[in-house]
C-alpha cells in the first residue's frame, strides 16, 4: 500500500496583499510544502492556526489587530504544535528578542532572496532553528552591549559551553547526552545553569546568543 506523501502545512499571514501572496505563490510551488490559509491581519492567523493546526505559521511581525507576537504569544498558550516564522521589513531590537523570548523559529527578512526563505522553512520543518546572526546577533549586543554577553558566557564551565553548543545547533538533550557519553539528567542540571547564567527560558533564546557569541563557543 502507498502511503500519501508527506506535506508541511502552512499558514501565512502579512497585511501587505503583494507580499502575502508572493510569499504564498513561492511555497505554493514547492511540492513538499502546502499553503492550508493566507491571512491579512492577527485574528485571522489565529483562527486559521486554531481550525488547521499547521506545521508552520509563517508571519509578518508587525500587523493590524495582533501583532505577529500575539499571535505567537496566542497559539503557545492553547499549547499548538504549531512553529512560527516571522517576516519584517523593521524589526526593532526589542521585537527580535521578544520573539526569541517567546519561542520563535525562525526570522527572516522581507528582502531575502526566495530560495532562502524556502530554505528557512525546511529548517524549521525539520525541528532546527532560523535564526541568522547578521540579525539576531546584532539585536542582542545592541540591546544587552558586547561586554555583558561576552562575560556572561565566560561565566560559563567548559562543559556548559560544550552542552550550549550542541544544543544551539538543533540537538536534543538525548543527542547530547550520547555525544559526551553522559546521562540525560545531567544535560538538563546542566541547562538549567545555563539558563540561570545567561538570563534566558528556553532553548530558542538559548541558540540567539550562542549565534552572538559564537566565537567564544567554538571547540
Amino acid at each position: 500500500m502507498t502511503q500519501s506523501p508527506r506535506y508541511t502545512s502552512i499558514v501565512v499571514a502579512d497585511d501587505h496583499p503583494i507580499v502575502l501572496h508572493g510569499v504564498a505563490d513561492l511555497l505554493r510551488s514547492e511540492p513538499d510544502l502546502r499553503i492550508v490559509a493566507v491571512c491579512r491581519d492577527g485574528s485571522s492567523a489565529i483562527s486559521a492556526i486554531r481550525e488547521h493546526r499547521p506545521d508552520l505559521a509563517v508571519l509578518d511581525i508587525a500587523m493590524p489587530g495582533k501583532s505577529g507576537l500575539e499571535v505567537l504569544t496566542a497559539i503557545a498558550a492553547e499549547g499548538a504544535a504549531t512553529k512560527a516564522i516571522f517576516l519584517t521589513a523593521t524589526a526593532t531590537d526589542s521585537q527580535i528578542l521578544r520573539a526569541i523570548a517567546r519561542g520563535v523559529s525562525g526570522i527572516i527578512l522581507k528582502d531575502t532572496a526566495p530560495h532562502d526563505l524556502i530554505a528557512c522553512v525546511r529548517e524549521v520543518a525539520a525541528g532546527r532553528t532560523w535564526l541568522p546572526p547578521e540579525i539576531v546577533g546584532t539585536a542582542l549586543e545592541r540591546e544587552t552591549g558586547r561586554r555583558l554577553q561576552r562575560d556572561l558566557v565566560e561565566g560559563l564551565t567548559d562543559r556548559e559551553r560544550e552542552v550550549m553548543r550542541l544544543v544551539a545547533e538543533g540537538l536534543s538533550n538525548k543527542d547530547v547526552a550520547r555525544l559526551l557519553n553522559i546521562a540525560e539528567g545531567t544535560i538538563k542540571i546542566h541547562l538549567h545553569k545555563i539558563y540561570e547564567k545567561l538570563g534566558v527560558s528556553n532553548r530558542t533564546a538559548l541558540a540567539a546568543v550562542a549565534i552572538a557569541r559564537r566565537d567564544e563557543l567554538a571547540p
